[in-house]
């Protein structure tokens, strides 16, 4: 396995690689994604509760994450019964410079802001094995990026992710609370209407 860039900046374990993708990988990138969305389109999904969230969302690989009455967890199908496309190779590509793991990812979550969109602090604990990564990848108009602790409330720290950053949640940070504060409008010529693209790339099983 290649030896791992190194991180612009380190927020409460999380490495941050400022401008991991140039103008062109990044535009290559959406170009992807676009196809993506084209054979599995965006959905509004609904917590438990019944509340539509402020993002929309798909996803590529093995398995799609989703979330309606019944509650959150990974499906292998998109809502209108469509398998999920398979993962970019360009997406795949970030995988492999970053994440430090053997295996390899089963989805890639694709979540779209407006913006108004925010998502609020979380934990990526759907999956079966925290040991592998979460890797985040920001495209678009840039939005504050606060992360917290390994229980809920507490001090935060925050930063920017522009388009093209790239992030890691793994180890120590992989369990740590985490969220999208807001977002930057027009900060970001790259989608053409604005917006913001975050795909994340997920181990399942």
């Amino acid at each position: 396995m290649n030896s791992l860039p190194t991180p612009t900046v380190i927020l409460r374990d999380v490495p941050v690689f400022k401008a991991f993708l140039n103008t062109e990988m990044q535009a290559a990138m959406v170009q992807d994604l676009r196809a993506v969305v084209a054979a599995a389109p965006l959905f509004r999904p609904v917590t438990m509760r019944g509340k539509e969230m402020s993002v929309r969302m798909t996803s590529a690989g093995k398995f799609g994450w989703v979330t309606d009455r019944k509650g959150y967890r990974y499906e292998p199908r998109h809502p209108s019964g469509v398998d999920w496309p398979a993962i970019p190779q360009s997406v795949m590509n970030v995988w492999d410079a970053v994440s430090g793991s053997a295996r390899r990812p089963e989805s890639c979550l694709i979540n779209f802001y407006d913006e108004d969109a925010k998502m609020g602090m979380h934990q990526d604990r759907d999956e079966a094995d925290f040991d592998a990564p979460v890797v985040s990848i920001s495209l678009g108009d840039s939005a504050l990026f606060r992360v917290g602790n390994h229980e809920r409330g507490g001090k935060t720290e925050s930063v920017w992710l522009d388009s093209g950053d790239v992030c890691v949640l793994s180890g120590p940070s992989r369990l740590r609370f985490h969220g999208i504060d807001r977002v930057k409008p027009n900060s970001s010529t790259l989608l053409g209407k604005g917006g913001r693209i975050n795909v994340t790339l997920r181990v399942v099983t």
